[in-house]
């Protein structure tokens, strides 16, 4: 995205399209033996989907992951011809458009086949099938009780050309403990579900792995992994940046709005949480909580941002629009300057991680915050 003043944005994503393709490549060779689905669900985890799945394929990923039959939509629209899995969907929704455009569709119930086999009889098209296995997660997928059931349905769909049966599928719930017992039982009530597909004259690939098992447990790649916060270059292990295989793909700036000098005692921010000790140079700089920083980074008032060649302390509460950043004399700080609130480390900014530890949480949360609604997205490394 480009100001057509001319001028840098107010904020934005820089998405190194570069870093994505190195991680696949990471990825393709962490598993030889299957191939690559580049999970693109949320917006690509906040950083486009369009343009990480372009990159993606030319860096050799072989299919496309997303969650909702509208992110699906959205690649299609884009020119986006790969195949293509969407797998969680009410079954009441109208399956018709996809089918005809060749999405690939999670089914975990016979109610869900039902809509996708009707989608598929409007669409003139067989359905293509990926169905779903619960084998300890408890959220989608049959239970094994039911699984039967749900291979009947789908073996008599192929039968009668109205669905092509593709693959088994299930989702771990540890995926990123590597060593976890539930692994182990996970993969063989998999391979069981899978070995009754097969009973019935089903020929399914069968997908397991995830970021995390696909770099740690070869033994669960099977014929396909789907890479999901790996491909954006955030290590599944929780690694910082240094000690990762993975290029971090975003990183968060903005320019400096205004430049001030404060006295001493005067409070800042909402609240005052916190008073100038001393006479003190300020920096207010244009991105909130409605940007995607969270309200609760600055809590203990340890927030830093890369400004001015040093790392300086966000001071006061975050602000939906705005935060304020202590520079103590400012000599090196100046009106429109850019403040690295995260990126990849390289220039001792902040990393996703680092906020992710601080918030308590995960660094999928801190980029799938980062919306475009008003955060301008940039492309670097584009192929070509």
């Amino acid at each position: 995205m480009v100001d057509p003043s001319g001028s840098s944005p107010r904020a934005e994503a820089v998405v190194d399209l570069a870093a994505v393709r190195h991680n696949v490549g990471v990825l393709r060779r962490a598993a030889p033996g299957a191939a690559v689905m580049a999970v693109l669900k949320a917006d690509g985890y906040g950083h486009g989907a369009v343009p990480v799945a372009t990159a993606a394929l030319e860096a050799g990923a072989s299919w496309l992951g997303v969650c909702t039959l509208e992110e699906a939509r959205a690649l299609r629209a884009g020119g986006i011809t790969a195949p293509l899995l969407s797998w969680l969907h009410l079954p009441d929704e109208d399956f018709t458009e996809v089918v005809a455009t060749g999405v690939d569709l999670s089914v975990s119930s016979p109610r869900h086949l039902a809509a996708v086999l009707d989608g598929a009889r409007r669409a003139e098209r067989p359905a293509r099938l990926h169905l779903k296995v619960d084998t300890g997660l408890s959220r989608g997928g049959a239970q094994p009780a039911d699984w039967g059931d749900l291979l009947d349905g789908a073996a008599k769909a192929q039968a009668d050309g109205s669905a092509q049966v593709v693959a088994v599928w299930s989702h771990l719930a540890n995926g990123d403990s590597p060593q976890h017992p539930s692994l182990d039982l996970q993969a063989a009530r998999f391979t069981a579900a899978w070995r009754a597909a097969r009973e019935r004259g089903l020929t399914p690939i069968r997908h397991l792995a995830n970021s995390a098992a696909t770099l740690t447990r070869p033994d669960l790649h099977f014929d396909l992994v789907r890479a999901g916060i790996a491909v954006y270059g955030l290590d599944p292990l929780d690694r910082q940046p240094a000690d990762s295989p993975l290029r971090p793909v975003m990183t968060l700036r903005a320019r400096v709005a205004l430049v001030k000098r404060v006295p001493a005692g005067e409070g800042v921010a909402y609240g005052h949480e916190w008073t100038t000790p001393c006479d003190t140079t300020l920096a207010l700089v244009p991105l909130g909580y409605a940007d995607g920083v969270p309200r609760r980074m600055n809590r203990a008032g340890r927030m830093r941002v890369l400004l001015g060649g040093a790392l300086r302390p966000v001071v006061g509460r975050v602000s939906m629009d705005q935060v304020v950043v202590d520079c103590g004399d400012g000599a090196a700080v100046r009106e429109g300057d850019t403040a690295v609130f995260f990126g990849p480390g390289d220039g001792g900014e902040p990393t996703a991680q680092d906020w992710a530890d601080e918030l308590g949480t995960i660094h999928y949360e801190v980029v799938t915050g980062v919306h475009d609604r008003r955060v301008a997205r940039t492309y670097t490394g584009v192929a070509g």
